[in-house]
């Protein structure tokens, strides 16, 4: 089993959208790991608390933790 930190180096895909002044991201494989935020530089500090909350609940509930497309086992 993989640990927090294992799953955290993986290479997630990060989708950026533009919303009325503002920017909501997303975690492409992880459902439901999103944010939203006011200022570009706010972007990479959000969604990686985002995905490391979403990845510690999975963990903790022994839920599967999709992984990117394309790494290898």
């Amino acid at each position: 089993m993989k640990s927090l930190n294992d799953y955290l180096a993986l290479p997630y895909t990060i989708e950026v959208i533009p919303d009325e002044g503002a920017w909501f991201v997303q975690v492409k494989e992880l459902p439901g790991c999103m944010t939203e935020v006011d200022e570009w530089d706010e972007i990479l500090p959000a969604i990686e608390d985002a995905k490391r909350l979403w990845i510690e609940l999975a963990l903790e509930r022994q839920r599967p933790i999709p992984e990117p497309v394309g790494v290898v086992k």
